[in-house]
């Protein structure tokens, strides 16, 4: 992966052919009543996870709107140019990385602007798929549907909150840097996040110490919850789909297989994504009696649902995890 802070805006006129019609909001921390009075600040970000920690550190002195609208699928997403002109005034456009906003590579040549693009996930220790986390077919190798999209690395590394730590440092860096006056506020909504942050991470290593260690086995639709696994005790043993993306098509050959895995482990259950088609995590499911439960994954949900939040997503998705696997 190429890994940079900030890019020529010859991605954002990329970015902008993505955007999806989410009128910007406000939601956040409350500014401090010493903060430099000023416009806000303009940003784009790519999927409403994203967005959500965006606003968390920048409170009130930024208005931040999302390319990937909630209950979409950055692995499907298709572009459309309407928003172009909101990328175009932004002032910069926060994404995740690692090849996870995978239309932005389609997009470059036909890029242009002024704003900055930032990719949130640069700095973070990177997984790849480690032998029979996932089925891919006769050559048994475990990787990316599409690697020429996503690479060799899990992009998926926010189902771990100690990562989500390394995008609020590289989120206050950046408006620190286009506004300097306030940065002190930024930094001070960036602690009081990590901090909430820190409980999470306390709170889900409680609630998985409740699964016996030889229960904790995920079967997912496509490998997403690798960086929760590695850093709970978890092990991802087999995927619908293979590799990292949820646009990805297995083979029967694969589900048969996957199949035989489940019965062999006594998996208690297969998770599958609130966003994707459940039919065939609801046949793997009924053919080999497991119970199929319904988890969030790319997006969170709009306001007042359980995940409206970076925080409320994680904890509903552990929740119900831990429920299913006891």
């Amino acid at each position: 992966m190429v890994r940079r802070l900030l890019l020529p805006l010859v991605m954002t006129a990329a970015l902008v052919l993505g955007a999806c019609g989410q009128p910007p909001t406000t939601q956040g921390p409350t500014a401090s009543p010493g903060q430099t009075a000023r416009q806000p600040l303009s940003i784009v970000a790519s999927t409403s996870i994203v967005g959500d920690v965006v606003r968390q550190v920048g409170g009130e002195l930024v208005t931040v709107s999302t390319l990937v609208p909630i209950g979409s699928d950055a692995h499907s997403f298709a572009p459309s140019p309407q928003d172009i002109a909101r990328v175009t005034t932004a002032q910069v456009v926060f994404v995740s990385g690692v090849g996870y906003e995978a239309f932005l590579a389609s997009l470059l040549a036909s890029a242009g602007g002024q704003a900055a693009v930032v990719e949130l996930s640069q700095d973070i220790p990177l997984r790849e798929l480690a032998t029979g986390e996932v089925h891919t077919g006769d050559a048994g190798q475990p990787g990316p549907a599409h690697a020429d999209e996503l690479g060799p690395h899990d992009p998926h590394t926010w189902t771990d909150p100690a990562n989500v730590k390394y995008w609020t440092a590289a989120i206050v860096a950046t408006l620190g840097r286009l506004d300097a006056a306030n940065a002190p506020l930024y930094q001070a909504n960036a602690t009081r996040y990590n901090a909430q942050l820190d409980e999470l991470a306390t709170w889900i290593g409680t609630q998985f110490a409740q699964v016996p260690a030889a229960q904790r086995l995920l079967v997912t639709d496509h490998a997403l919850f690798g960086y929760l696994a590695d850093r709970y005790g978890l092990k991802q043993v087999g995927t619908l789909l293979p590799g990292y993306s949820s646009s990805a098509e297995a083979s029967a050959q694969d589900l048969a297989a996957l199949q035989t895995q489940i019965k062999a482990l006594g998996v208690k259950a297969i998770f599958v994504g609130n966003i994707v088609n459940a039919n065939l995590a609801r046949q793997i499911a009924n053919d080999t009696g497991t119970k199929l439960v319904t988890v969030l994954t790319e997006s969170l949900t709009p306001a007042g649902g359980d995940g409206a939040t970076y925080l409320d997503y994680m904890r509903h998705n552990v929740t119900v995890m831990v429920a299913a696997l006891r």
